[in-house]
């Protein structure tokens, strides 16, 4: 019979480590609910499973072996995983954000299983796909928002209670529709001695808007530093006062 060693062993669980670390850390640097660390921890405990399913039960370290079947406890994975992604899952009214972090954890287990059972092509494509998929298909989705009166508007401002209510109200006001809200992280800022945070909005635009006009209330409002629409103009509050 097929022997594993102790090296192997140890070079998949690094190997699935570093391929869900890579998905992961696209997730982290988006902010969403299942990051870095949580990616790894689902790939790399992917590919323990599918060890222990395959080596651990046909002898000190042996493949297979005979009447051993080698995806029974494995298989339980799909449905662990299943759980874990439901609470990335989140709805806002209408919106329904967390999908796409659900599918990563649901892919990098797959991923930890290939590596675990020595299938390390399909990992590393599986991989490269992934990453491909949430890094263009990014891009895509933002141009088809834009084709749908679709904008991102991103606001940079003081931590404190009331802020994300205030800009709500100003483009309540002028009857846009807020699709989705992304809050970044509160970081404290030397030159404010203050937090600040950041906080992005995809909105549908009415037909006949002034933007320019809209950038300028936002900035007035009380606790607001900067205002801007993604890749496009800025309005700071330096400049609106």
């Amino acid at each position: 019979m097929e022997l594993i060693s102790y090296s192997e062993i140890a070079f998949r669980l690094f190997l699935a480590l570093v391929l869900g670390g890579i998905v992961g850390f696209e997730r982290e640097t988006h902010n969403r609910p299942a990051g870095f660390r949580t990616h790894i921890l689902v790939s790399v405990g992917s590919a323990l499973v599918m060890l222990v399913s395959a080596y651990g039960f046909s002898g000190e370290m042996s493949y297979f072996g005979e009447g051993v079947d080698p995806s029974r406890i494995a298989a339980q994975v799909v449905t662990g995983v299943g759980f874990l992604g439901a609470g990335t899952i989140l709805r806002h009214g209408n919106t329904v954000t967390g999908l796409t972090t659900a599918a990563t954890l649901w892919i990098v287990s797959g991923i930890g299983l290939a590596v675990g059972i020595g299938f390390y092509p399909g990992a590393a494509f599986a991989t490269l796909m992934v990453l491909v998929s949430l890094i263009l298909l990014r891009s895509l989705e933002s141009y088809f928002a834009r084709k749908k009166s679709l904008r991102r508007l991103w606001v940079r401002g003081f931590y404190q209670p009331g802020l994300l209510g205030r800009v709500g109200g100003v483009l309540g006001e002028l009857g846009i529709y807020i699709v989705k809200v992304d809050l970044g992280d509160a970081q404290y800022q030397e030159t404010f001695k203050r937090d600040v945070i950041t906080i992005e909005f995809l909105l549908r635009l009415p037909a006949r808007i002034d933007t320019s006009d809209l950038l300028r209330r936002v900035a007035t409002l009380a606790g607001i530093l900067e205002v801007g629409w993604d890749g496009g103009e800025m309005e700071s509050m330096a400049e609106s006062s």
